[in-house]
């Protein structure tokens, strides 16, 4: 199991050390980006198969970043265990703020799947030269505001910024404060406060900090990160009243910054009009795509309605209101259950009542988690069967149980098979597997006569059944 842990300042030399030569080009892939957003997206981490996966949560539902390998890390077995741990919490796994460099590898990976690329999401991704230079016709406008600039303020010079220029920092913020156009709108104040914070760590080894100065006086700062071949700009701000300032600024940082870099990352517009103006003036290379991946189960894409199934002396059919007294006597019977591997009582999170294991069952058709069949012999409810744990990529889990008085009659097997088949042959699923506690004879026998043994570990035994 995952085991995640919210990001702290104290986890950065941990992050970087997977971001510093990650090549994905994006913002997120980067530890100014976690530690300055961690409030809002309550970022958490964890170290999976030599890979760093970041978790996110987004109003309700957890989001995952595309994993981050180190030297020997193993992506496939990453997302595996992110596809398991969203399993176990009976939620859809999401990956999120995809590369376009790992796209292909998702779409070959889920056989349903559903894929956003948001216009406001999208990096503005810039060749390092041209920020550096600004050479030719369509920088005219940039050169003419530094000439400007230059003019005016001659003496201007850019210098690093060190843990040493927190008081020269915060005298920036105070004179920006009183430019600040944008005073009234709370998202921008939001991510002012989150920059201020950010600046407290310019001595931190793996921030690149620097500042346009006239004289004494902080005129402009930007920081900025190296992660693989991308500086990653988290911060670009200066006093309006500086005219030519900013480009003055992004020019002398990437000439500062940008030595080994190919590519500069001023990182997307967040949706603001004046932002994205700006941003497509300085001829952005590209918009590098974020891709959200949300894979979606068979049952999702195929079934709309739980159907009947027929077998040689069963019927297999929806649980229904009628059924509740026969179901619940079914799922209650502890002894007959001890091998079930599953507490039906205690994943309620709540007293048993009347309706309680109707209702999981009812619900969890609804969200296209499982299917509950209703195992019936002559119209009378005596087991049922369950097709579960979706894994999105073609796999479902099926497990049978059949009350005590019917015991020792082939229902079981009866039962099992026809949903396997129709797992198989009619939701498109390519693989169904299940299994058995050690000790459980009986139902090693019945897998056995409808599977193949696939392992065994200190527990259980181990059967799928392929097409």
């Amino acid at each position: 199991m995952c085991k995640f842990k919210p990001v702290t300042k104290q986890d950065g030399g941990k992050l970087r050390k997977y971001y510093q030569n990650c090549q994905y080009g994006l913002c997120e892939y980067s530890v100014g980006t976690k530690l300055m957003w961690r409030s809002v997206w309550k970022y958490a981490w964890a170290e999976i198969a030599g890979c760093l996966v970041v978790r996110c949560e987004d109003g309700d539902r957890w989001i995952f970043d595309y994993p981050v390998p180190g030297p020997e890390g193993d992506e496939d077995a990453a997302l595996d265990a992110i596809e398991a741990y969203c399993l176990e919490n009976g939620v859809t796994p999401v990956i999120s703020v995809v590369p376009e460099c790992r796209a292909a590898r998702l779409l070959a990976r889920y056989p349903y799947v559903r894929v956003s690329d948001i216009r406001t999401w999208r990096d503005y991704v810039y060749y390092r030269e041209d920020l550096q230079l600004f050479a030719g016709r369509r920088y005219s406008g940039q050169r003419n505001h530094i000439k400007k600039f230059r003019s005016r303020w001659p003496d201007a010079e850019f210098r690093r910024l060190t843990a040493a220029d927190g008081e020269v920092i915060e005298r920036f913020w105070q004179d920006y404060a009183a430019e600040f156009p944008k005073g009234d709108n709370a998202k921008a104040r939001d991510e002012l406060a989150l920059s201020k914070k950010m600046l407290r760590m310019a001595g931190k080894p793996w921030f690149l900090a620097g500042g346009m100065f006239d004289g004494d006086r902080l005129v402009a700062l930007s920081l900025a990160e190296k992660c693989g071949d991308t500086l990653i700009i988290h911060i670009e701000k200066a006093l309006y009243s500086y005219t030519g300032v900013y480009p003055a600024m992004v020019q002398a940082f990437a000439t500062a910054f940008g030595d080994g870099c190919r590519w500069i990352n001023r990182e997307d517009d967040a949706a603001d009009r004046g932002l994205r103006t700006s941003k497509l003036q300085y001829g952005p290379a590209r918009l590098a795509p974020k891709y959200c991946f949300e894979p979606q189960n068979e049952l999702l894409r195929h079934v709309a309605a739980i159907p009947e199934l027929k077998t040689e002396r069963l019927t297999l059919s929806a649980l229904t209101e009628a059924d509740i007294p026969a179901y619940n006597a079914l799922v209650l019977d502890g002894e007959r259950n001890r091998w079930w591997g599953y507490d039906d009582v205690g994943g309620l999170g709540g007293p048993v009542e009347e309706r309680s294991f109707f209702d999981v069952a009812k619900r969890d058709f609804e969200n296209r988690q499982a299917v509950n069949f209703a195992v019936r012999l002559d119209g009378k409810l005596i087991g049922e069967a369950v097709l579960y744990r979706f894994d999105c990529r073609g796999g479902a889990e099926l497990g049978c149980r059949i009350d005590s008085a019917y015991a020792g009659n082939g229902y079981g097997t009866e039962a099992f098979a026809a949903v396997a088949d129709w797992g198989l042959y009619k939701v498109h699923l390519t693989r169904v597997v299940a299994k058995c506690f050690r000790e459980n004879q009986a139902s090693y026998k019945m897998l056995s006569s409808c599977m193949r043994k696939s392992g065994e570990d200190g527990a259980f035994f181990y059967f799928e059944k392929l097409v």
